[in-house]
């Protein structure tokens, strides 16, 4: 495997969408929503939540200043949530291992499977993460994108470039440390021979 076709697959396995590699049993629990004040047009199908948004399924953590709900004619969740940053966090399917990302704003699009996180992005699974302006993963094409933002004079994620810290599979574990010795049997048995001539004394 080449050096590019590695780094696709990296791409591919952090910048996932939440319903890829998530837990399970997440789409199967009922949303939990927090806000300051939310306004539901019903006719247009839209939910507007602001201040402070927490959004809760199962282990799924998204926080937001405001966070738009909308609802397609065919029945598809459509969401967008914006902040300074906006975050989530979601476990992953049969691993003690979190998936997490942030960025200004997170677009999600129930029909295509999509993700798409914008400005200041970065999304992380274990100790692998991914820098960009703009991160987009499509689950159902199995394709990953990242962009680079504007050059500045700073160094770090908003830089320009894309960065990717991509840890070895087969990283070494830190081997434990040596068990102590045991003390030295000469002094087990002066305790012992001291015990006897105890006994015999008395």
């Amino acid at each position: 495997m080449n050096i590019f076709r590695s780094l696709f697959v990296a791409l591919c396995s952090i910048c996932i969408s939440s319903n890829a590699f998530a837990e399970a049993a997440d789409r199967n629990k009922p949303i939990e929503l927090e806000a300051d004040s939310v306004i539901v047009d019903d006719a247009k199908k839209i939910s507007t939540y602001l201040g402070n948004v927490i959004l809760t399924q199962g282990t799924l953590v998204i926080r937001a200043a405001k966070l738009v709900v909308r609802e397609d004619k065919n029945g598809f969740q459509h969401s967008t949530s914006t902040g300074s940053p906006t975050t989530f966090k979601q476990k992953r399917e049969g691993k003690n291992e979190y998936m997490t990302g942030s960025g200004k704003r997170i677009e999600y699009d129930g029909r295509m499977d999509k993700v798409q996180l914008y400005t200041n992005a970065w999304v992380k699974r274990g100790e692998d993460i991914v820098y960009g302006d703009y991160i987009s993963y499509d689950a159902n094409a199995e394709y990953a994108e990242v962009l680079g933002g504007n050059k500045s004079e700073s160094a770090g994620p908003s830089s320009g470039r894309v960065r990717a810290i991509i840890q070895p599979k087969n990283k070494a574990k830190p081997t434990p440390a040596a068990p102590a010795r045991p003390a030295a049997p000469t002094s087990t048995n002066k305790l012992k021979f001291s015990n006897e001539l105890n006994s015999i004394t008395e």
